[in-house]
């Protein structure tokens, strides 16, 4: 008899019911993986790919190679962004459930992976985040009042009420917009870093996104221009075990790591622990030295997991064990982080709690000023005559007659408002 060739569907080792299974996950020793120069050569570097980079031990001390040796002062600073990020993302969740925004992401789980590479870069660097990277805004020091006003869609919305909520941007900060169509960031980031090479500028690119979006071709397009004109890029690939609904090996991480597609593509591919402070900020470093060196791309593979659901839409627990989370062999990376100033003696749980109330104050207090801007229901609301704002360099006739045509519409109802006043009051 003739064999027959079988179709492969990629199973989730775990469903809604049965017990998280992370056994898949290769983990390496901390402190066991080599630190090679920056301007080593890709295929002497290839087990970068397979192996994972980690400075945190079981005991929270940092050992290897690898540990980038930050001051107490710098870790502090770490874990108050990523803790801040934290308690702004449940904030904002709460506030969605009560229906005053209509939708939000959280990052919780991930914040090591935005605030560390964010500490690590260059303020100068050009940062094209996908939705999971609000630590950056953080790390940047952006007022949340503006984060919750573009989630509020009210007055001081940086979109002017033209996108989803959480689709930030900052042009002075150096933080470019977020895109609802994924994997986009990607070619714009090489674009970018190529201007700057062409430019003479020591000033790098840096992009991410989710193990899903890989994908898409986007993907892969940036891979390859980066590669071919070895662009001063850092592509970092979130691989967070969690599309929407998809387990990570629906998007290819069944039989090989994300990372060895960069040496597939030319470039190092660096795998490194997610939830670890310490070996996101030493792998960023490494990478966005060897860029600057023009030594060209990089693409790291973040191990991490997405905690929460993957927006206010979703229930996660639909297809994944309702407690995965905390049996996720990487832990918390607030927690560790913590942990390990504890055991340098710079930290306490008390000084940790007060940070926290502090924190929420801060978020509490930024919120009732976000509100006064405006809100869905009530309060002050943007102008209609926004909407012929930002469209064309120059406005075109028909738009320029349009708005015209409002402004009459706007101002003869205001008079017909102020006309029937007093015959109100007399009434009265």
């Amino acid at each position: 008899m003739t064999p027959r060739s079988r179709l492969h569907v990629p199973a989730p080792p775990a469903r809604p019911g049965q017990e998280p299974d992370f056994s898949y996950v290769q983990i390496s020793p901390a402190g066991a993986v080599n630190r090679p120069d920056v301007t080593a050569s890709v295929r002497d570097i290839e087990n970068l790919a397979l192996e994972m980079v980690r400075v945190l031990d079981e005991e929270h001390r940092a050992v290897g190679p690898w540990d980038p040796r930050l001051e107490a002062s710098e870790l502090q600073v770490g874990l108050r962004h990523m803790l801040l990020t934290r308690l702004f993302d449940d904030r904002m969740q709460k506030i969605q459930r009560q229906g005053r925004i209509s939708f939000y992401i959280k990052s919780t789980g991930e914040e090591a992976v935005a605030v560390a590479q964010g500490m690590a870069l260059q303020p100068g660097d050009m940062l094209f985040p996908s939705y999971r990277q609000q630590g950056l805004h953080v790390v940047r020091g952006r007022n949340l009042v503006e984060l919750m006003c573009q989630c509020l869609s009210n007055t001081h919305d940086m979109c002017k009420g033209r996108q989803m909520p959480i689709m930030y941007h900052w042009g002075s900060g150096n933080i470019f917009t977020i895109s609802g169509n994924l994997a986009t960031q990607f070619p714009q980031a090489v674009g970018w870093a190529m201007a700057a090479a062409i430019k003479g500028e020591d000033r790098i690119a840096a992009s991410w996104l989710g193990e899903g979006s890989s994908a898409e071709a986007d993907f892969h397009y940036a891979m390859t221009f980066a590669a071919v004109y070895q662009a001063p890029v850092i592509l970092n690939l979130v691989n967070n075990q969690w599309a929407i609904s998809t387990f990570q090996g629906f998007a290819g991480g069944e039989h090989k790591t994300f990372a060895q597609r960069g040496p597939g593509y030319g470039m190092p591919g660096i795998r490194v622990d997610g939830n670890d402070f310490l070996a996101v900020y030493a792998v960023t470093q490494w990478a966005a030295q060897r860029a600057r060196q023009s030594g060209g791309p990089t693409l790291i593979e973040h191990v991490t997991y997405r905690a929460a659901a993957h927006s206010t839409s979703d229930d996660p627990a639909r297809y994944r064990p309702k407690e995965e989370w905390r049996a996720w062999p990487l832990g918390d990376p607030v927690t560790r982080l913590k942990q390990h100033l504890i055991a340098l003696g710079e930290w306490s749980e008390e000084r940790h709690g007060r940070l926290e109330k502090e924190l929420e104050a801060h978020v509490t207090a930024c919120w009732k000023e976000a509100e006064s801007y405006g809100t869905l229901t009530g309060g002050p609301s943007l102008d209609p005559l926004t909407m012929f704002e930002d469209v064309f360099k120059e406005m075109p006739p028909n738009l320029v007659r349009q708005r015209e045509e409002l402004r009459a519409l706007r101002s003869a109802a205001a008079a017909e408002r102020r006309q029937s006043a007093p015959s109100v009051a007399k009434k009265g």
